[in-house]
């Protein structure tokens, strides 16, 4: 059986959008950067933290995070504006 992929069209964030979606969602740069899969290095004052996540966040650097990223972050934030992320229910056969 197959099914027609859902469209979760997302535009590319700014680093301000960024910030703000890992604001609302209660996580610190080290937690958001972790829940997606970015790396994490031990700071110079001891702490955990991301340098990728740091610098899709700054406005001074050329990266950006990807749209479909950008919308799973959202999904696994319960953030998404028109979906939410629920588990699938076994078949019973």
């Amino acid at each position: 059986m197959t099914s027609t992929p859902i469209s979760l069209a997302m535009p590319i964030p700014t680093g301000d959008q960024l910030k703000a979606s890992r604001a609302a969602a209660g996580l610190s740069q080290a937690q958001a950067a972790e829940l997606m899969g970015y790396p994490l290095q031990t700071g110079s004052r001891g702490g955990v933290q991301s340098r990728t996540w740091q610098a899709l966040e700054s406005m001074g650097d050329e990266r950006n995070m990807q749209g479909p990223v950008y919308a799973m972050f959202l999904l696994l934030t319960g953030q998404h504006p028109g979906y939410v992320l629920t588990p699938r229910v076994p078949d019973a056969g």
